[in-house]
């Protein structure tokens, strides 16, 4: 039998042959005892060590003063020092005035903003949001968890909108948004997508800027995690969201988030929201209230370290080194172990931190609980959706940063034996 065989061609005493094959080699690794992790899109220690200079870059005996003269030591600065907004200017394509620097977390920037239209309404409602019978959020899926565990942490009800080879599927989102002002919002992670890897196009992009929405305060929250996250010399483009929002008319529509938590430090980053004036004069009324600043220290440690644009590209390249081989590792084991078999189909993203993965419908969360009591944490199958259910039950997020090259190899022969077994006894049992 060949490697490349359609499983669905073989007859059931063939499939029953390679089950036999395949538990044999699953039991082997089970008698392993390994106890290896994928499932998180976390740097490993070497991208870690990249960074390790901004911790020596401030001093003591440095001027610790912004741009403006403020005093990084002290309170104030409430929505961040100017170097920061110039530098994250440069990163998302706005204006510095146009931009808030936060703490360590995108995901406290979102979380909040979300919390406060609830609380408060957006710049232009006619009510906050909470006091309307029912929330909605268009959620294009697979997506990122932790953007679907915060709806339902406050009680916003997820519309699951498929995801396309371009972005959302627009002819749902428009037809959705344009009969129904209790949708408020949608994500969006528009480049190098979580999990699939995808970058929206031009055409989804100004759909987006330009869809007539019921809801007036309806809000894009567009979470450009991996903007600066490349693998390949011929990066992905994305076209410019709050300009194509200002261009149709419709400038209040975004909120854009990002941060350095994989540029330098996970736990130690810089984060920043970036959306109209007005927009952001309305938030900085409540932060005010919030916060007698941020911590500034960490702000001026990022400015000086990562300097400017160009710098910044270099520090990723070298990003690119380190994990690239194990993008290409993962996607050459796939295709060695899966190919030609019609049971998986799987993304080959340019850049970002993950690798999409479709079993044959049925199949996602039997794969992950075999891989799991073989000692191979994968992220939970459904995760990528709502309320965690994938309803083909299909999608298997790959995050292959972390582990070491030998840690992720052996970790990709265990998930390839686990879709085998869990796609022959499904096709033996079909037929």
């Amino acid at each position: 039998m060949g490697n490349s065989t359609d499983f669905f061609n073989m007859n059931i005493s063939e499939l029953n042959e390679h089950n036999v094959s395949l538990k044999e080699r699953y039991a082997e690794y089970k008698n392993q005892t390994m106890n290896l992790d994928m499932s998180r899109g976390k740097p490993c220690p070497e991208q870690l060590e990249l960074s390790k200079g901004i911790l020596d870059i401030v001093t003591s005996s440095d001027s610790l003063k912004a741009f403006d003269g403020l005093d990084c030591l002290n309170y104030g600065g409430v929505d961040g020092i100017p170097e920061a907004k110039e530098l994250f200017s440069q990163i998302l394509g706005v204006s510095s005035k146009e931009i808030i620097i936060g703490g360590n977390s995108s995901l406290t920037l979102m979380h909040d903003t979300l919390s406060r239209a609830i609380l408060h309404g957006v710049y232009g409602s006619e009510l906050p949001w909470g006091k309307h019978s029912t929330v909605k959020f268009l959620c294009p899926s697979p997506g990122y968890d932790r953007h679907f565990a915060i709806c339902e942490l406050l009680n916003i009800k997820m519309i699951t909108v498929d995801m396309l080879n371009d972005g959302p599927d627009m002819d749902t989102v428009e037809k959705l948004i344009s009969q129904d002002d209790t949708i408020k919002g949608i994500w969006c992670v528009p480049k190098y997508n979580n999990p699939d890897g995808i970058t929206y196009s031009d055409r989804t992009v100004d759909r987006l800027a330009n869809m007539n929405t019921k809801a007036r305060d309806f809000r894009i929250f567009w979470d450009d995690a991996y903007t600066v996250h490349h693998l390949s010399k011929k990066p992905d483009d994305l076209k410019n969201i709050l300009s194509a929002c200002k261009e149709a008319g419709n400038p209040d529509r975004v909120f854009i988030f990002c941060s350095t938590s994989k540029v330098t430090f996970p736990g130690a980053g810089v984060a920043a929201v970036a959306a109209s004036v007005e927009n952001l004069n309305y938030i900085r009324k409540q932060i005010a209230v919030q916060t007698i600043g941020p911590d500034k220290i960490n702000q001026l440690r990022h400015v000086r370290f990562l300097k400017d644009i160009d710098n910044l590209r270099r520090h990723m390249g070298k990003h690119a080194v380190i994990i690239k081989p194990k993008f290409e590792m993962v996607l050459n084991k796939l295709e060695s172990e899966l190919g030609g078999k019609n049971i998986a189909t799987w993304n080959k993203p340019n850049g970002g931190y993950f690798i999409s993965l479709n079993t044959l419908d049925g199949c996602a969360k039997i794969v992950v609980k075999m891989a799991s009591e073989a000692g191979v944490t994968l992220t939970a199958a459904g995760a990528t959706f709502p309320y965690g259910k994938d309803p083909r039950d299909r999608n298997i997020r790959i995050a292959p940063t972390f582990p070491s090259l030998k840690e992720l190899e052996k970790s990709i022969e265990v998930l390839c034996i686990c879709i085998q077994l869990a796609s022959v006894n499904k096709i033996l049992t079909e037929k």
